[in-house]
């Protein structure tokens, strides 16, 4: 068969592409797998497997939703399955999307125009990052029928203009802190929240300890990622209770002046019995002395 002149250039191109296809052997650059977004207070990490060999490696692009693409210095033709693009991501209530490309390590070339890429899923740090457990104290009142739970806004990997940034900073009027509180040694729990870092809890019983922990909450986040972790535990002294702690003022009232009642009772009743004998004994006495008369 003879080949036109003018087909030449398109045939030579069309046999180039099939070889280059071809040539893109899914053992040599495998795609990433398992890619996730691992985030805490906005601190953003971005994780994939498997491990490279030394034939491959790896390049992160990234981008807001919708617009051009861009690359983490520390991230092209990398040995390492993570990311950390913390400081990329500085735009908190946007969503961002990555391509994790397997290339040729640094130092080595290919004839291959593109390589192949994965995807990650949708991040968006407002509502995806995971808020960490904040510090809190516990003062006591007086009476000790009330506790304040004092909470510190824990810090976040977000900057703006030069300062680190708070959770109170990034979410504002939409974060409050919910206290999850019970009796020591109880198994029943109740809760208080408030939208201040001061949260009161009243009516506690005197004597008595009670243990606390703190959540961070954001209310206009989804509902599976509206609480942040845990707080440790902390729980107030506990004392020896004293009567008022354990009874009532009727009932130490009663308690006091029924043995009084029963003492004046049996003097009461001492007394009669004397008065009745010596009665008696007059009435005798009487009886005896008319009789020697007569």
């Amino acid at each position: 068969m003879r080949i036109h002149t003018r087909q030449a250039p398109v045939l030579v191109a069309v046999l180039l592409h099939i070889c280059l296809s071809t040539s893109l052997d899914p053992a040599l650059f495998p795609r990433a797998q398992n890619i996730t977004w691992r985030s805490s207070n906005f601190k953003t990490v971005l994780t994939w497997g498997p491990e490279p060999t030394a034939e491959y490696s790896y390049t992160v692009e990234f981008s807001q939703v919708g617009r051009d693409r861009q690359r983490n210095l520390h991230c092209i033709q990398t040995s390492q399955t993570k990311c950390d693009l913390t400081n990329d991501l500085r735009d908190l209530l946007v969503c961002y999307t990555a391509d994790i490309i397997s290339e040729p390590p640094t130092g080595t070339t290919n004839d291959l125009q593109e390589y192949p890429h994965a995807s990650s899923p949708r991040f968006c740090p407002y509502n995806d990052s995971k808020l960490l457990s904040p510090s809190f104290k516990l003062e006591v009142s007086p009476d000790e029928r009330k506790t304040t739970v004092h909470v510190t806004d824990p810090l976040t990997a977000a900057f703006q203009d030069g300062r680190q940034l708070s959770i109170r900073d990034v979410f504002r009027d939409e974060l409050e802190y919910k206290v999850t509180y019970w009796k020591n040694k109880s198994t029943g729990k109740k809760v208080a929240t408030s939208s201040s870092n001061l949260v009161e809890v009243p009516g506690l019983d005197r004597g008595q300890s009670y243990c606390f922990q703190v959540q961070a909450k954001v209310r206009s986040r989804p509902t599976s990622s509206q609480l942040g972790e845990f707080s440790q535990t902390q729980c107030t002294n506990q004392r020896d209770p004293s009567l008022l702690d354990q009874y009532s003022v009727g009932v130490i009232a009663a308690a006091v002046l029924l043995p009084l009642l029963l003492v004046g009772g049996l003097i009461a009743l001492i007394v009669i019995c004397c008065r009745r004998r010596s009665e008696k004994r007059s009435s005798v006495k009487e009886k005896e002395a008319e009789a020697l008369n007569v």
